[in-house]
């Protein structure tokens, strides 16, 4: 079939449609015009699609104005979206009701360009008689569909002018429009879609902990990230188009280990940047295209203190506990407490002694948490379990090659890992005296040089040491250094041990065998009345730590325990007698209660060390007390 042939059925078909829509041959134009909120919603709609066209609309009408024509823009159903044209054929096309708003369609105007081609979905010209409206013989319209890039389509373009200005090359004006159109929007969707990959992959970046930038070929920096701008402390404008060997001196070097298929993973780097240094660890990724040829880099920055903070995390250096794991209510215990508060926040070392098992790292650990440094880390070492020749590379850490069997890429000491935070010397009585040397020098400049390097790291740290010796003796004997020792023990804290801390020890047995009948799934015993004696009895030489475990023991016992024999009774405190004279004579009952009211008196009103001296057990001395103050008023 000729295009002719093709053309004459296309406008056939549309004459049959528009007679079965019962469209009025007489009618002045479109039966349908949208306004106000309805026509608002259908522009808003289109909006995309308008704002596209309309440059082109424009470029198309300066080709032909003045020469009596008008370009229509619709949408998928035939309504008109925009209109320019000439004066003179916009005021006839308005008496014939083709306005913004007017339905095209040819259910509304019967056959028309633009409602054909809707139906049709082809370019197509009507001239004069082709048109269903008698009121639109005057006219020759030449319309052309817009497709999306899926091709649906979405709007119609359309060139009316008069009839006697008809020519063919007029519909291939408006073909090439539309494709420029659609041309436009395939690239509109694909920036829009660039963009918001472009954001999301942003957004991303810039939620990440890590810092990093995106370099090409030549080393130059096309990405970064706010956070690397951040933790080098510069602006994006100072990296980016900027070469990488800027903030990485040795660049090339890492390129050409990566060409050489060597992997730059979790290298410790410095970083000179604004009279600052500052320590990363850095991982550099190619960029390969799918014949493994590299085409860019990505380099990764770790704050290395946040490195550190996660190791500390997930090495159980942190604090745990706070005051309000410190049972007791002594007057020693109370007012411990409120020293320890009191210097919570304070950058001064401490120094905490005390007898082993008192709970020296229990009192370390609530002042961290107490303090503004709770959230960084509270790593603790034992002077005393390490062995001499690593405690040194404990402490301050190592360079790579700094000895035999070091680690590549070196590793950070104890200092290092508490940067921020709280470093607790345990046991440091055990020190040796070289080690204690460098400890000084440390705590006197506030840096430190790991094993094997000669870059001072400057350290923010708080030291908490704790000894069960008294150092004091220890430095008459030549074993612990007096300046050391001066400069330990700013704040001088002494716990005392569980014997001394009257009427804790009830409290500190109900605590534990809570405690430890939760841990063992059992519940809570009652303990044998000759077992709860000799506990009340007994003098602790391994304090707090000597109970907790005695007490596991008499939960598994069910109220007994198996360490019956190796708990031994501290010597009876010594008190005056309650006799009076010889001469004083008066019954055993009245002896009873001076003896019972001198005893209490003598033990400050511990009722539980009186029951201990009158050898009877706590009730049955409360009974006797309850019973004299009702009888005579004790």
């Amino acid at each position: 079939m000729n295009s002719t042939a093709k053309y004459k059925d296309i406008i056939w078909r549309s004459q049959e449609r528009s007679a079965q829509y019962g469209v009025d041959k007489d009618r002045p134009g479109p039966a349908w015009i949208l306004q106000g909120a309805e026509l608002a919603a259908v522009l808003e709609e289109n909006d995309a699609l308008i704002q596209i066209a309309k440059p082109f609309m424009e470029i198309l009408y300066d080709v032909l104005r003045d020469s009596g024509f008008s370009i229509y823009l619709t949408d998928r159903s035939g309504v008109v979206l925009t209109i320019i044209g000439d004066e003179d054929i916009l005021e006839g096309q308005a008496k014939a009701r083709i306005v913004v708003g007017s339905d095209m369609s040819e259910k509304s105007t019967g056959t028309n360009s633009m409602g054909a081609a809707l139906h049709e979905d082809c370019s197509i010209q009507t001239s004069g008689e082709d048109h269903y409206i008698r009121a639109f013989y005057i006219w020759t319209c030449s319309a052309a569909v817009i497709h999306d890039e899926n091709g649906a389509i979405i709007g119609c373009l359309n060139l009316t002018g008069w009839r006697q200005s008809a020519h063919p090359h007029t519909l291939g004006l408006v073909v090439a429009a539309v494709k420029s159109i659609e041309h436009q929007l395939t690239a509109e969707k694909a920036e829009t879609e660039l963009k918001g990959a472009y954001d999301y992959l942003s957004t991303v970046m810039d939620s990440m902990n890590s810092g990093f930038f995106a370099a090409d070929t030549n080393g130059v920096v096309k990405a970064v990230n706010n956070n690397l701008c951040r933790m080098l402390e510069i602006d994006r404008g100072e990296i980016l188009q900027k070469k990488a060997r800027q903030i990485l001196e040795n660049w090339e070097w890492i390129i050409t280990q990566l060409k050489e298929k060597n992997a730059f993973e979790n290298r410790e780097i410095i970083y000179f940047g604004n009279q600052k240094k500052n320590r990363f660890d850095l991982s550099v990724y190619p960029i390969k295209n799918p014949n493994g040829k590299i085409t860019g880099t990505v380099a990764v920055f770790k704050d290395i203190q946040n490195v550190y903070n996660m190791i500390n995390k997930y090495t159980g250096m942190i604090a745990a506990y706070t005051f309000d794991d410190i049972i007791g209510e002594s007057k020693s215990i109370v007012k411990l407490k409120a020293q320890v508060k009191s210097i919570s926040d304070s950058p001064s070392t401490v120094l905490i002694q005390g007898e082993s098992g008192t709970g020296k790292e229990l009192i370390a650990q609530s002042i961290h948490n107490n303090s503004s440094r709770k959230n960084s880390s509270f790593v603790a070492i034992n002077c005393g379990a390490i062995p001499k020749s690593l405690i040194e590379s404990e402490l301050f850490g190592y360079e790579e090659g700094a000895f035999t069997g070091a680690k590549r890429g070196g590793h950070p000491g104890k200092f290092e890992l508490a940067n921020g935070g709280t470093l607790f010397l345990d046991e440091i009585g055990e020190m040796p005296l070289d080690m204690q040397v460098s400890l000084l020098r440390v705590l006197q400049e506030g840096c430190v040089n790991r094993l094997g390097g000669n870059k001072c790291t400057i350290t923010d740290v708080r030291i908490i040491a704790a000894t069960n010796k008294d150092l004091k003796k220890e430095i008459e004997r030549g074993t612990f250094r007096e300046d050391l020792y001066y400069r330990l023990s700013v704040i001088p804290i002494y716990v005392p041990p569980l014997r001394e801390r009257e009427g804790d020890i009830e409290l500190m047995i109900r605590h534990f065998l809570k405690v430890k009948a939760v841990k063992l799934g059992k519940p809570i015993p009652k303990v044998q009345l000759d077992v709860y004696e000799k506990l009340l009895r007994y003098r602790w030489p391994g304090n707090i730590r000597e109970m907790e475990n005695c007490i596991e023991n008499i939960v598994n016992m069910d109220g007994n325990t198996s360490l019956e024999f190796e708990i031994q009774e501290s010597e009876p405190y010594q008190v005056e007698t309650p006799l009076g004279s010889f001469y004083d004579m008066c019954s055993l009952e009245e002896w009873e209660k001076r003896a019972i009211l001198t005893c209490v008196e003598k033990c400050g009103g511990n009722i539980t060390r009186a029951a201990q001296v009158l050898g009877v057990n706590r009730s049955t001395l409360h009974a006797k007390i309850n019973r004299y103050q009702k009888e005579k008023g004790i």
